[in-house]
């Protein structure tokens, strides 16, 4: 058997339509986040609603998105087309958009925000499928960290942008959500006509019911130690909410609070396609392992230093904890799936590592409630210790190269 050729650390030899994919997520990110970064600030202050109703609109929201992308994944395998599926999802967000400046009630507002994540979710397992069927194999840990990369840029690009335009208006929330609407229809555009989806292979079957028990099961103990391990690095890792909360709880003012989101995304988009690379070359259980170190050590800065110097510290390690580890686990998972089941399994993989993000977020809480910000931390510490013994412990392997 002939080993594979050794990756470069070159971006010139990422396919262009991993590079093309990376921009649309980027650019819809923005879009998204520029208006969700407003939102609860605008219902409540603007539309006079209360901050339950803010936490149920964004609960409803996230959970249909996890659910949608475990259909929308094997109806990708089914069809055998994932560009088809990701760009309906795409087109479903971009059109979603106008309706944010539009709404005149509550009742608009938590449509467009619904309608919206089922865009995401329809989106989110076919584009990853997509990418990993583009990707060289040597290749394919740098392909999912430059992506992730790009769509972290987004996230902290989209609030930015959203800031200035807010004092450019003079806090005119419609006029800032209009301005949204065009790098969301430039995403749609540019995975309509510079994204092509590589021609199935003809000795690749057709998944024929990709959520039937046969199907499952031919996904495989590999897969599903990733999974595994998965949900224990999402136990170990609640909401980055935490992080501003803590932040506000060390004297930085609401001004400055959004601030921690963008910190922690510029340490996540500069990490993410360096730690894409060094998954190619390295051990990627070792790689796992370093990214549990840094979310240990990132809890152990935000429960020892109440001062933002410690938030400061707390809130990089974090996101190089997010670069080390959510590009990587793409891999593993593109690594570990039949090829015809792709779409599948990351359809599962998201929506158990989702469910396992809302329980220790919930977890989370409590423990703010009982003892505070540093009893909080402390027990991310202990989770994260704990899921680094089980990963260091486990046997046989959590990722196969296919070669398909």
């Amino acid at each position: 058997m002939t080993a594979a050729p050794k990756p470069n650390y070159s971006l010139a030899l990422i396919p262009r339509g991993v590079w093309v994919l990376g921009f649309v997520s980027m650019l819809m990110d923005i879009s998204s986040e520029m208006i969700h970064a407003l939102l609860p600030v605008y219902l409540v202050t603007v539309m006079g609603t209360s901050m339950v109703t803010v936490g149920f609109i964004e609960g409803i929201a996230e959970a249909t998105a996890s659910i949608t992308k475990i259909f929308s994944g094997a109806l990708s395998d089914w069809l055998g087309k994932r560009k088809l599926l990701a760009a309906a999802g795409y087109g479903l967000a971009a059109f979603t958009k106008p309706m944010f400046p539009l709404a005149s009630t509550v009742s608009w507002l938590f449509a467009a925000r619904f309608v919206d994540r089922i865009g995401k979710g329809i989106r989110g397992a076919p584009r990853d499928a997509l990418i990993a069927d583009i990707a060289p194999v040597q290749l394919r840990g740098a392909s999912f960290g430059l992506r992730q990369s790009l769509d972290t840029v987004g996230a902290f690009v989209g609030p930015l942008l959203g800031i200035g335009l807010m004092w450019w208006t003079a806090d005119n929330f419609k006029a800032v959500f209009w301005i949204a609407v065009v790098p969301a229809f430039l995403a749609l555009a540019l995975i309509l006509f510079a994204v092509e989806e590589p021609r199935r292979p003809q000795d690749l079957h057709r998944a024929e019911n990709p959520l039937s028990l046969q199907a499952i099961k031919r996904l495989g103990p590999v897969y599903w130690r990733v999974v595994m391990v998965g949900i224990a690095f999402t136990l170990a890792r609640f909401s980055e909410a935490f992080l501003i909360l803590r932040a506000q709880n060390v004297g930085l003012s609401v001004m400055w609070v959004p601030a921690v989101l963008v910190g922690m995304n510029v340490f996540y988009a500069l990490s993410a396609y360096p730690a894409g690379v060094l998954s190619d070359r390295l051990n990627r259980k070792g790689l796992l392992a370093a990214g549990l170190v840094l979310l240990a050590g990132a809890d152990l800065a935000l429960a020892l230093m109440p001062n933002l110097a410690g938030v400061a510290l707390g809130v990089a390690l974090w996101g190089l904890h997010m670069g080390f580890t959510q590009g990587l686990f793409a891999t593993l998972v593109a690594d570990a799936s039949p090829p015809e089941l792709r779409g599948t399994a990351f359809g599962f993989f998201n929506l158990l590592t989702g469910v396992a993000m809302l329980a220790a977020s919930v977890i989370a809480g409590a423990l703010w409630d009982l003892s505070g910000p540093t009893g909080t931390f402390f027990a991310g510490l202990v989770f994260a210790l704990v899921a680094l013994l089980g990963l260091l412990a486990m046997r046989g392997e959590i990722s196969k190269v296919s070669a398909a």
